[in-house]
């Protein structure tokens, strides 16, 4: 049985379609990857998937059953706000959601011990978060960008939690705007307004997609040039990168420079994850 079974669901507002008959499956032990541009749905379909939010059309079983406050006590949550009480200490924050659930409070000893909440470090208060989230041993994490704003030393430390409970069996869904962190999931949902693009594995949802690599000693004029073209070139480094999922290959690339008498090498490799999202967020 999936701990998330979402078929169908779609969220208007007004005359604003939020999200639009989306599917999304959450198993035990899977990391699934939520992604998108901002205002692509996901924290619309997350809130659907807790609960919070009533679909206005299709349906979500949690753990087989329509989510309700059983369902959700076994739920952790780290949403964008990080969900603690600013004006408490993180030790208070602690205790007062070991109470909500009925668990036992463990105090441990924290470099943030007698300081409030609102005056921690970002990079703090996203462990405690975390930490709140994970104390009633849930069996759904779900974690609404909750590593943004925080160092990559501590986004690394986050996910190895991550990883450490779905090797217990958890189930993990998780929005990131990071490619980096994207790649570490088991399968990703890709978002673009309103919509599921894309779902699979982060090589499933690449495919077969190429990407023409330009490079020249004149990198600036090469960009301005095909730039100029509309062929919506990306800078890596000093070499220049041109998606070929519209383009018919390296042909127009070539004559695009030869009219601004421009000479360079050409090679075609395979698109990256966040190539493929900017092509698919179009």
């Amino acid at each position: 049985m999936s701990t998330v079974d979402a078929r169908g669901v779609s969220k208007v507002f007004g005359s604003f379609t939020a999200v639009d008959a989306a599917d999304l499956r959450v198993d035990p032990g899977d990391v699934v990857g939520l992604l998108g541009a901002n205002g692509a749905g996901k924290t619309v379909l997350i809130k659907m998937v807790l609960g919070l939010l009533a679909p206005t059309s299709g349906g979500v079983r949690l753990f087989g059953e329509p989510p309700g406050i059983e369902q959700r006590r076994r739920i952790g949550y780290v949403p964008q706000n990080l969900g603690l009480y600013t004006d408490l200490t993180l030790t208070e924050n602690l205790e007062f959601r070991a109470r909500v659930f009925d668990t036992e409070f463990v105090p441990t000893a924290t470099s943030a011990d007698g300081q409030l909440v609102g005056h921690l470090p970002l990079g703090l208060q996203r462990r405690g978060a975390f930490q709140a989230a994970l104390q009633h041993r849930p069996d759904l994490l779900v974690l609404d960008e909750p590593t943004s704003g925080v160092s990559p030393l501590a986004r690394s430390e986050l996910w190895d939690l991550i990883r450490s409970q779905a090797d217990e069996g958890t189930a993990v869904l998780v929005s990131t705007h990071y490619m980096d962190e994207a790649v570490q999931t088991d399968r990703l949902v890709v978002m673009s307004s309103g919509r599921v693009v894309a779902c699979g594995t982060a090589e499933a949802v690449i495919g077969n997609r190429q990407t023409l690599v330009v490079e020249a000693d004149r990198w600036a004029d090469v960009f301005a040039a095909l730039d100029r073209a509309g062929l919506r070139p990306l800078l890596a480094g000093r070499t220049i990168r041109v998606r070929q999922d519209h383009d018919p290959g390296a042909q127009r690339v070539r004559e695009t420079l030869a009219e601004s008498g421009i000479t360079a090498g050409l090679r075609s490799e395979r698109a990256t994850l966040e190539e493929v999202m900017v092509e698919l967020s179009v």
